[in-house]
């Protein structure tokens, strides 16, 4: 660990980027999904959790970043979620999902063409897999079934918050706080004068 963060600072590495997948209950017929960790939020912003908390085993690599932040330095990372009906086989779709969230949180123009028809002719195999057993289609249609549940409660409104109308401008919120700061008393001020 010292020798890769050594060499990192060494070498003046501003950013690392690690990638991995888990297994998951979620079907192949599906967007495949990432989570994104990082040393600091900013450099994760506009990825939400599919989960709030996703406990999996340690690796070196979330060692690596865990011991890059302390130091203070930038390291990032993703997890796709792989079927865990197919996490024994290759699955281009989550290789398609990492590079293109590397491209999105570095700039860089990674490829992704060739993964992407890949991933088609590997959702066409399981397809046809999928499609010869009961036992199978019931399986995903059930995966199908949760995850878009999942995804339809995540979209939902916050009940508990207060329904206002529209929100103010930039400009109303400046002359509230005016109008607020105006209203309150200096320091040493009695209440009411």
């Amino acid at each position: 660990m010292a020798a890769v963060a050594g060499l990192a600072a060494r070498l003046d590495v501003r950013l690392t980027v690690g990638l991995n997948s888990i297994p998951m209950a979620v079907p192949h017929t599906r967007p495949t999904g990432v989570t994104a960790h990082a040393t600091r939020r900013d450099l994760i912003a506009g990825y939400e959790p599919w989960l709030q908390r996703v406990q999996v085993p340690g690796s070196v690599g979330h060692l690596l970043e865990y011991r890059l932040g302390e130091q203070g330095r930038d390291a990032l990372g993703f997890a796709a979620h792989v079927p865990h009906y197919v996490a024994q086989t290759e699955y281009p779709a989550a290789a398609e999902v990492l590079l293109a969230s590397v491209s999105r949180s570095t700039g860089l123009l990674l490829p992704r063409d060739g993964l992407r028809s890949a991933a088609e002719v590997v959702r066409v195999e399981i397809d046809r897999q999928v499609a010869q057993t009961d036992e199978a289609a019931v399986l995903v249609q059930a995966l199908e079934e949760q995850y878009d549940a999942f995804a339809r409660g995540r979209g939902e409104k916050n009940l508990l918050a207060a329904e206002t109308g529209p929100l103010p401008t930039a400009d109303e919120l400046g002359a509230e706080l005016e109008r607020f700061l105006a209203e309150q008393g200096r320091p040493g001020d009695t209440p009411g004068s």
